[in-house]
């Protein structure tokens, strides 16, 4: 038999009404003008569940999985060729997004996703059907469980989806937009090496650093938490295909997710493998557990960062204002003229919406009975969730609120001025004692530490030595009367 003749009809049926699917259970009456079977049309009716749908990522996702089990199977012998290239053909449609209407489930269904996982086979059966002007819902000449799904299971190949798309999220969106802020935080950092404030511990006074260590000390954590999800992410590249039903392969055949996962990794670009057990990969999300766990771990140094900023922006007069935050937009409707950290509040609560995705996926992926985790769309719901806010927050913390903030050097000088804390430096000259005598003093009496430690008997010669802000940033260094701060 010669291949069929394969029409350039382009996406969309003009159908009205609806037209008759079938499934194990029976006929359903599914809308005319889309490409979903009885299966799809089943989820819809009975997980029709608030407004959370399953991300589109993950149908990308498994559009590389039905392209590279086509090709595999047709190298195979066990698919013809022009229907491993029909396959491929609407595949393709599907990884582009180009079908993207016609995946409308809900994230609340299947635990085990196999409901998305016939959602896209029913797909691109029947885009196939009408490429080679078949009739709609008669799965001839491509079945959707016979040939889209040759080999495979939704309990590998879902779990495979999820891993996909969340290597691609954090690949492509969460770690470049890190690497953006920590450079912008960097840049501020070596900007202001030289600006010396006064620093603080328990929310009190402390003894003085740069501006740029300060800086330095949020890029570093910025820094540390990406090189951990870089890490993470790398487990991700493992991946359940093969194991079908249980993870014993059953009616795929021997290497089917050895060359899959290879086929995968060369249409991504990306070094994914097949997992070197099937029955973990299938019976657990561990991998997505712990990606989610290092997406919170990026979220803490972010929220303290923000949190850090909109303290010392605070102000303008009655706050610490040691920083001077952009003015983006209006902060009140009732009070003209007010302006408020706003970029930094609404990554205060991204972090929070990704430690509480977090919660739910460690939840989620504790569960699950025996050779199956039924717990996965919620699982790849948040996780994806998490990469995407995280990826946006920190590109638009970055542009509009790390590059455009300034130095307020008055209040930085102020503060130097009327600093106790550097009393610090004393005590190694005067001794614990008579250091914390000057400090009260300076306290009881309204002083500078200055006026303070003269009138406590130090000399003016070694107060103005000893007591040098800047040198007192870089301990080790030597002072000019040869005592190395420490």
């Amino acid at each position: 038999m010669s291949p069929p003749r394969v029409r350039d009809v382009p996406i969309g049926l003009r159908a009205t009404g609806t037209r008759t699917e079938s499934d194990s259970l029976g006929e359903v009456e599914v809308p005319a003008e889309h490409y979903w079977g009885a299966q799809t049309q089943r989820s819809l009716i009975h997980f029709d569940i608030g407004d959370d749908r399953m991300p589109k990522a993950v149908y990308h996702a498994y559009g590389h999985i039905k392209k590279a089990a086509a090709i595999v199977n047709a190298r195979a012998g066990r698919l013809p060729q022009w229907q491993a290239d029909l396959i491929s053909r609407v595949a393709d449609e599907v990884i582009h997004g180009e079908l993207d209407s016609e995946f409308p489930l809900y994230v609340w269904q299947t635990g085990s996703g196999t409901q998305s996982n016939m959602n896209v086979n029913e797909v691109i059966s029947n885009r196939a059907i009408q490429l080679l002007g078949g009739r709609l819902g008669s799965k001839d000449p491509i079945h959707p469980n016979d040939h889209v799904n040759m080999g495979q299971s939704s309990n590998d190949t879902f779990i495979t989806a999820m891993h996909i798309a969340a290597a691609e999220a954090i690949d492509d969106h969460v770690l470049p937009a890190a690497a953006r802020l920590r450079e912008a935080t960097e840049a501020k950092s070596r900007e202001w090496a030289h600006e010396v404030k006064i620093g603080r511990t328990h929310l009190e006074d402390a003894t003085p650093l740069t501006v740029g260590q300060e800086w330095s000390g949020y890029a570093a954590q910025l820094g540390n938490a990406s090189d951990h999800l870089e890490r993470t992410r790398s487990e991700l590249y493992r991946l359940a295909i093969g194991g079908t039903a249980v993870g014993t392969g059953l009616n795929a055949p021997p290497g089917f997710g050895d060359e899959v996962a290879r086929q995968i990794s060369e249409l991504t670009g990306r070094p994914f493998t097949s997992a070197p057990n099937t029955f973990a990969a299938q019976a657990s999300c561990d991998e997505l557990v712990r990606a989610s766990a290092a997406l919170r771990a990026l979220a803490v140094p972010l929220f303290k960062f923000a949190n850090d900023l909109r303290w010392l922006g605070s102000g303008p007069r009655t706050g610490l204002g040691e920083l001077i935050l952009p003015a983006n937009e209006p902060g009140s409707s009732i009070m003209p003229g007010k302006v408020n950290p706003t970029q930094a509040e609404a990554m205060l609560m991204v972090a929070i919406q990704v430690t509480g995705n977090d919660t739910a996926v460690s939840m989620a992926g504790a569960e699950g009975n025996f050779e199956l985790n039924a717990f996965r769309p919620v699982i790849i719901k948040n996780v994806l969730h998490s990469a995407r806010i995280l990826a946006d927050m920190m590109d638009h913390f970055r542009r509009f609120l790390i590059e455009g903030t300034q130095l307020n050097t008055e209040r930085l000088h102020h503060n130097i001025d009327h600093s106790i804390m550097m009393v610090t430096a004393l005590s190694p000259v005067v001794g614990y004692d008579q250091a914390a005598r000057i400090a009260h003093h300076a306290l009881d009496k309204g002083l500078t530490l200055k006026d303070a430690a003269l009138q406590c008997g130090v000399s003016q010669d070694i107060y103005d030595t000893v007591v040098d802000p800047e040198r007192l940033t870089k301990p080790g260094v030597p002072s000019p009367d040869g005592r190395t701060r420490r």
